[in-house]
């Protein structure tokens, strides 16, 4: 059985993060919306568990192999042949790491017919605080540090245009910074698109600009997605975005960028499975 996982990115619409507790992490109020931005993950059964991708950057240590000794703590999962296709760029708020672990849960699952019960979200949990959320998919509110998932009903279709400087931002500096100076910890607002973000606080330059010109070129609103160093903008159709797009890139030639839409919990959850 060979099965192949779809494995999208994330942006945050709303991220509010507390004062750190005892053990040094931080809890977060935050709404998670996946978008058509894709890692591809394929798996079947091997001989020996070999990880491969023709993204030269994948640490010999990573989710994956976190994800896998966990599952294998509690499941008999055999050895495996995966082959990870990277898309979503590193250090930049968009969950590619973490969505990439809940892809390998996922097809562990279909692998072995494993009942989708809590111990999988324990897992998740325990290899990163954005894996919960790509369990679930589409849209949904994140509270505690990360362990706390609950699902929101699906907005109708939305259109982004990500933009990643070559600037990456590491969480655990952006965490640093933030702790840096005081900041009241924000509730959520009412209105779904009202984007916040605590992390703007302390972004790098570019992100700020970033922000900035999207609004200027057509953003019904923009954001900055996690600790960064992504920066997202809201458009009213695809013809905007892409016209944002190619007048930005203009502007900035050092930066990726991507057209994307929202996705739906199904459309986050996709997967195929061939013998």
């Amino acid at each position: 059985m060979k099965i192949t996982v779809k494995c999208p990115a994330k942006i945050n619409t709303f991220l509010s993060v507390g004062p750190p507790g005892s053990g040094g992490y931080h809890p977060i109020r935050t709404r998670f919306q996946a978008v058509s931005l894709f890692d591809d993950l394929q798996l079947e059964p091997a001989a020996e568990d070999t990880i491969t991708s023709a993204w030269p950057h994948l640490p010999r240590q990573n989710t994956l192999t976190k994800t896998l000794n966990l599952l294998r703590e509690l499941y008999p999962v055999p050895p495996l042949r995966v082959q990870l296709t990277k898309r979503i760029p590193a250090e930049s708020g968009l969950g590619g790491g973490s969505s990439d672990a809940a892809g390998m849960i996922r097809a562990v699952v279909r692998l072995l017919s494993i009942p989708f019960d809590q111990h999988l979200f324990d897992i998740a949990s325990a290899v990163g605080k954005d894996v919960p959320f790509f369990l679930v998919g589409g849209r949904a509110q994140g509270d505690g540090f990360g362990d706390k998932v609950t699902p929101l009903d699906d907005l109708a279709t939305t259109h982004f245009l990500i933009a990643k400087p070559n600037e990456g931002v590491s969480s655990a500096e952006g965490y640093r910074a933030l702790d840096a100076s005081p900041r009241e910890w924000a509730e959520y607002p009412d209105d779904p698109w009202a984007l916040y973000n605590d992390f703007e606080r302390v972004e790098p330059c570019v992100c700020g600009e970033l922000n900035e010109r999207m609004q200027i070129h057509g953003a019904l609103g923009s954001g900055l997605s996690g600790s960064g160093s992504a920066v997202f903008g809201r458009f009213a159709s695809n013809e905007i975005t892409e016209q944002a797009k190619e007048t930005l890139a203009g502007e900035f030639p050092d930066v990726w960028f991507h057209v994307c839409h929202s996705l739906t919990k199904a459309e986050s959850l996709q997967m195929e499975v061939a013998p």
